[in-house]
């Protein structure tokens, strides 16, 4: 494996941790969202991630490495969470009240695991970068 590919796989996994972190705060941004424009409460959001082939001649010879991408954006069709809100415009007639199925404690877990999952590809091209400065300097 060459520098570039090591670079190519780091990057993959930065972007798609990024778009995990974006999912995440619409999640958290919507907590509370009892109305959309489809009706009803909001519907937690998430990542769903997967392989793919990293470009390179050496993908013809049989090396096949494989980066990150993001393959879709899913709803989570868990069950919404129900409290009595009698007071609440979007209430049922019954006074019960549909909210997200967003809980802040799953998603400030996601945080932290796609936080340290960008640190971890971040500190693998700092360290690719390094490699190939130090060959760069023997090459000399």
């Amino acid at each position: 494996m060459n520098f570039l590919e090591s670079l190519g796989i780091s990057a993959s996994g930065l972007y798609a941790q990024r778009k995990r972190m974006d999912v995440i705060a619409e999640n958290l941004s919507n907590i509370e969202t009892t109305r959309t424009e489809k009706g009803g409460p909001y519907k937690r959001k998430m990542v769903a991630l997967g392989t793919e082939p990293i470009n390179d001649f050496d993908d013809v010879l049989g090396s096949q490495l494989e980066g990150v991408k993001v393959d879709a954006i899913v709803e989570d069709n868990s069950p919404f969470k129900i409290v009595y809100n009698p007071g609440h415009p979007d209430a049922n007639k019954d006074g019960y009240l549909s909210k997200p199925n967003v809980d802040l404690a799953v998603e400030m877990a996601n945080m932290l695991m796609a936080r340290n999952a960008f640190s971890a590809n971040l500190a693998a091209i700092k360290s690719t970068r390094q490699m190939v400065l130090k060959a760069l300097e023997i090459g000399r």
